[in-house]
């Protein structure tokens, strides 16, 4: 038993450099392939955002609606997001995003923006079994290489439904000097 185990470690000694050598190979080879996305994220999505969002507390205040958000600075320059939970939910798996009284986080990269975000469109696509939803305010943080952190809170609380008041499934918030709603220039964030 005792030479069994020699010989078995003495295997696996004189297998060890191949083993590394191809494991050290297969991690070059991750790199080189990995290169054009890192070099296309670290010039395009240089800028991280965080993202609050408070649904209502009331009854039926929660959606299974697919939610956007449009952001936008006072130089009318912006991004949007067109489907915040698949963006960026940070809830974990299989969480229920916009329930009723929850605080949801969404975050990831993007561009950076000339300015802190100072306007907010909050687009509901209205699907689902429960498409009403009753949204309390939005916070926005946003930071970025040799970029101070920015953060604005909008207060909605207003319903995105189309059987409340106001009827709408967009909850529009402007605190910019200019309204550059209407005329954007947005960068798309998949």
């Amino acid at each position: 038993l005792y030479q069994f185990q020699r010989l078995i470690e003495r295997r696996e000694r004189e297998a060890a450099p191949v083993a590394m050598a191809i494991n050290r190979a297969l991690i070059n080879i991750f790199i080189l392939l990995s290169l054009p996305l890192l070099a296309h994220s670290s010039d395009d999505y240089e800028c991280v955002y965080t993202i609050y969002i408070r649904t209502g507390s009331i009854i039926k205040a929660g959606t299974d609606s697919k939610i956007s958000l449009e952001l936008w600075t006072a130089n009318g320059d912006g991004v949007n997001i067109t489907d915040i939970e698949d963006w960026g939910g940070l809830m974990g798996q299989n969480y229920e995003y916009f329930e009723r009284g929850h605080l949801d986080i969404f975050g990831g990269r993007g561009p950076c923006l000339s300015g802190p975000i100072c306007g907010l469109r909050l687009i509901s696509d209205g699907s689902g079994a429960h498409a009403g939803w009753y949204v309390n305010y939005v916070e926005v943080t946003t930071t970025g290489p040799h970029k101070g952190c920015n953060q604005q809170q909008f207060q909605i609380e207003q319903w995105l439904a189309l059987d409340a008041f106001p009827y709408e499934l967009i909850a529009t918030r402007n605190q910019c000097p200019v309204d550059f709603s209407h005329s954007l220039a947005s960068n798309f964030i998949p």
